[in-house]
C-alpha cells in the first residue's frame, strides 16, 4: 500500500510570512528562535504564538522532496532518571533501532514549556513521527501537531478523542488499589502524592471514586505535594500525615517511591506494617517485592508500552490506517504483605 502523503514541516509556511503576520523583520523572528536572549521576551512569546498558529518550522534537512524521510522518531519523557521511563525508551529502541532508526530522546522535567521548547527543537530535524508521553500538552500544542500532520503516539495514558494512545487508565488503576485496601478492612485511607502530574491527579480521581462508593472518602486524608517524588520524600509526608491524621489505617501512596519512604519511616519508629499501618504504592518498581514486609503495588507495563507504541508510530509513518487508536494494556494490582 502506498503510504500517505503528509504535511513536511515547512509546506508551505516560510519565516518570511510568519514575519509578515507579526509586522517584523525575518531577522527578528530567526532571532527569536535560535538567539532568545536577542529580543525582548514579551516579543519572542508573541512570535512563538505566530509560529503555533502558523504551524511553521525551520527545517535544518532542507530537503526538497515532502516523501522523503529522515529516519528519525522523537520521543519525549518526564524523566531520564526515573526507572519507569527507562523502560519505556528501552522497548522503543529495541522496535526502531533494527528498522534502522535514530531516536531523539528529550527530558521534559514535567514541565510543559520544555515540553513546547523541545518539540520546536527537534522538528527542525524533520522527524517522520512522534512519541510523547501523557495527554496533559496544551492544545496549542496539540492543534500545532495536528496542522504538520505528523503521526504522533501518546503512551502511558489513555484516551478517546482520537488520538492514538497505548497505555492504561490510571483512574481504574487507582480505584482498584484503594477497592483492595478497602477489601481488606481499612477505612481511614490517605493518598500521598508528589509531582503531581495529570496521571497522579488521574489516581487521586481513582482512589475519590473508590472511597465515595464506600462511603468513607475524606479529603483531609489527601497530602499532594507538588514538589520531586522520592523516597525521602515519602518519609517525610508520612511523619506529618501520622503526627496530623493519628487515626489513619492505611497509604495509598502515587508511586513506590513514596511508598518506600513511608514503608522506612514506620520501621524507624517501631510502627508495624500492615497492622499499625498499611501501604501500597504505584509501578511495583523491582525492589518493591524485596522490601520487608514486601510492598503491595500496581504493576504497569513500561516496557510492552514502549513496544507497542513504537509498532503503532510504524504503522502510521507507513500510512496504514489504524485497527485500533486505542490500545490498552491493563495493569495488574501485586498484593503484598504490606497490605
Amino acid at each position: 500500500m502506498p503510504r500517505k502523503q503528509r504535511l513536511r514541516a515547512n509546506d508551505g509556511i516560510t519565516l518570511h510570512q510568519v514575519a509578515e503576520q507579526l509586522g517584523v523583520s525575518a531577522i527578528t523572528v530567526s532571532r527569536a528562535l535560535h538567539n532568545p536572549d536577542k529580543v525582548s521576551q514579551a516579543l519572542r512569546a508573541r512570535i512563538l504564538s505566530a509560529v503555533d498558529e502558523l504551524g511553521y518550522v525551520p527545517n535544518r534537512s532542507a530537503r526538497s522532496l515532502a516523501s522523503a524521510r529522515s529516519r528519525t522518531v522523537v520521543a519525549l519523557v518526564p524523566s531520564l532518571s526515573n526507572t519507569v521511563f527507562i523502560e519505556t525508551l528501552a522497548g522503543i529502541h529495541e522496535v526502531l533501532h533494527p528498522l534502522g532508526y535514530q531516536v531523539l530522546i528529550g527530558n521534559t522535567g514535567y514541565n510543559t514549556e520544555e515540553e513546547a521548547r523541545l518539540l520546536r527543537t527537534y522538528l527542525e530535524h524533520a522527524p517522520d513521527g512522534i512519541l510523547l508521553t501523557g495527554l496533559g500538552q496544551p492544545e496549542t500544542i496539540r492543534k500545532y501537531l495536528e496542522r504538520l500532520g505528523l503521526p504522533t503516539v501518546y503512551m502511558m495514558d489513555l484516551t478517546d478523542d482520537g488520538r492514538a494512545c497505548v497505555g492504561l487508565s490510571q483512574i481504574d488503576a487507582g480505584r482498584s488499589v484503594t477497592q483492595h485496601l478497602l477489601a481488606r478492612g481499612y477505612r481511614r485511607i490517605a493518598y500521598l502524592a508528589a509531582q503531581l502530574d495529570e496521571r497522579v491527579m488521574k489516581r487521586a480521581a481513582g482512589y475519590r471514586v473508590a472511597l465515595q462508593a464506600a462511603g468513607c472518602y475524606d479529603a483531609g486524608l489527601e497530602y499532594l505535594n507538588p514538589a520531586p517524588s522520592s523516597v525521602g520524600l515519602g518519609a517525610q509526608m508520612a511523619a506529618r500525615l501520622l503526627a496530623e491524621r493519628p487515626d489513619c489505617d492505611a497509604v495509598f501512596c502515587c508511586n513506590d517511591d513514596l511508598a518506600l519512604g513511608v514503608l522506612f519511616h514506620c520501621q524507624r519508629n517501631g510502627l508495624a506494617v500492615p497492622q499499625r499501618l498499611a501501604i501500597a504504592g504505584f509501578n511495583d518498581l523491582e525492589a518493591s517485592a524485596w522490601t520487608c514486609p514486601p510492598l503491595t503495588s500496581i504493576a504497569t507495563p513500561r516496557h510492552r508500552i514502549g513496544v507497542e507504541a513504537a509498532r503503532m508510530l510504524i504503522e502510521m509513518m507507513d500510512g496504514a490506517t489504524l485497527s485500533e487508536r486505542q490500545r490498552d494494556l491493563g495493569f495488574v494490582l501485586q498484593a503484598r504483605g504490606s497490605s
